[in-house]
């Protein structure tokens, strides 16, 4: 008995060991982070430098407009060239609200459209700054449009997109752009909108945040485990049956946060869009299979029918091991929300335009409620819905998911009423 005691004292001390390592792993995980923010936070000082010289520049573009012919339609080319120098996007008006010359980024921001500032705020800070001279400069917020963001609802998945609701029943995934604007009157006649995204900064930033406090509020429950089970090795040390009971759950508690470490960790990796080329082809069916065949034996264990098919043709440009987790999770999700002696369906098929390879999970699980689904996809979200089988989770699958959707230009989906099961679909760009 004191032996299994002992054995039992040194795998509490192993537990111990392992918890600290793991521990140093999330403070080093967590410098990381703070390290890449520093680097953004470096970038974005530079294009407030840029920020500060406006009055300079628009005196310069001052002088040149007044050097040019009366009556002169276009703005004179020292304007335009001052104008392409700078590291922000920017959009040139006129008096008739008219966008003379616009960036490329200030339509996919969501400010430009048709030779017309879109965005009302913008609007009116141009007619004021038009009105009383100076400049305004504020914070907002935008969404990239559904053109420029390459994704079509209609061949996709609905033929009704408004950003999250693509229709009466399905929810969808946007990323918002955060800008900040600054917006100066050259002269009577023209002003000049500046456009700065800092959308991965207050990114990271915000993933940064959520890590701490998450982290944090995870590492609680390990730490009980262990404080209980030292209790129970000073005081019982000759009870092996209760100490291994709460070794065991120190086991738990660690898997839990060593789970949620490697979700962060591959949060962080999807934030950066996908650029497509010839060397990261990736066919989508073969992810499908990966990702079902990692969760085969989750299946057999629950007592529900995996099923997997569709198109082995299709394929997208991006990370393979990055959709393989994104389809992980909608699987794993299906099967710990269905009953045992249900079935869930795996499939990959071409959109409606054929533009797209969407995959869809379907379940026969309990469903999700209208008010849960604006938010499931939002880290660490837990909703109501919860079965025993997907009490432990941590909340960051549907968030994963939606991220790499949005990485690979995409988007994700969700169909759901309480009851009768959920359709999540994964909506990828095909190869070029």
């Amino acid at each position: 008995m004191a032996q299994d005691a002992s054995a039992w004292i040194i795998g509490g001390v192993f537990a111990l060991i392992a918890l600290a390592v793991l521990s140093a792993a999330v403070v080093a995980l967590y410098w990381r982070v703070s390290a890449r923010l520093a680097g953004r936070a470096h970038t974005a000082a530079a294009d407030d430098s840029w920020r500060h010289h406006l009055s300079d520049l628009t005196a310069k573009m001052h002088h040149c407009h007044h050097g040019g012919a009366d009556g002169e339609e276009e703005p004179p080319a020292a304007v335009l060239s001052l104008l392409s120098m700078l590291p922000t996007a920017s959009a040139l008006v006129d008096d008739h609200d008219t966008v003379l010359r616009a960036s490329p980024s200030a339509y996919t921001l969501g400010i430009v459209d048709d030779e017309a500032i879109v965005n009302e705020r913008v609007r009116d800070a141009i007619r004021q700054v038009r009105q009383m001279g100076g400049r305004s400069s504020f914070d907002l917020t935008t969404s990239t449009p559904e053109f420029y963001a390459g994704m079509t609802a209609s061949g996709a998945e609905a033929e009704d997109d408004d950003s999250m609701q693509i229709s009466d029943d399905t929810q969808s995934v946007e990323r918002p752009n955060w800008l900040k604007i600054t917006v100066g009157r050259i002269d009577a006649r023209f002003v000049v909108v500046l456009i700065d995204d800092v959308s991965d900064a207050i990114r990271f930033a915000r993933t940064r945040d959520d890590f701490i406090a998450n982290v944090s509020e995870q590492l609680v429950q390990p730490m009980d485990a262990l404080e209980q089970l030292a209790g129970s090795m000073e005081q019982h040390s000759t009870d092996a049956v209760r100490v291994a009971q709460e070794s065991s759950q120190v086991r738990q508690a660690c898997l839990r946060l060593n789970h949620m470490v490697e979700d962060l960790l591959l949060l962080m990796k999807v934030q950066a869009p996908v650029i497509a080329s010839s060397a990261n082809r990736v066919n989508v069916k073969h992810q499908l299979d990966r990702a079902a065949g990692q969760l085969r034996s989750l299946a057999d264990r629950l007592g529900v029918d995996l099923r997997v098919e569709g198109d082995a043709s299709l394929t997208t440009n991006g990370e393979g091991a990055q959709i393989c987790a994104a389809i992980n999770r909608l699987i794993d999700n299906a099967l710990v929300y269905s009953s045992a002696g249900g079935t869930v369906n795996a499939t990959v098929s071409v959109s409606q335009d054929g533009k797209f390879a969407v995959v869809r999970v379907i379940d026969q699980g309990v469903g999700i409620s209208r008010a849960d689904q604006r938010h499931i996809f939002e880290r660490f979200y837990r909703g109501a819905n919860q079965t025993k089988a997907s009490a432990g989770g941590i909340g960051l699958g549907l968030a994963i998911v939606k991220h790499v959707a949005l990485a690979h230009h995409g988007n994700a989906t969700v169909w759901s009423m309480p009851g009768q099961g959920s359709t999540f679909s994964l909506i990828l760009p095909l190869a070029q």
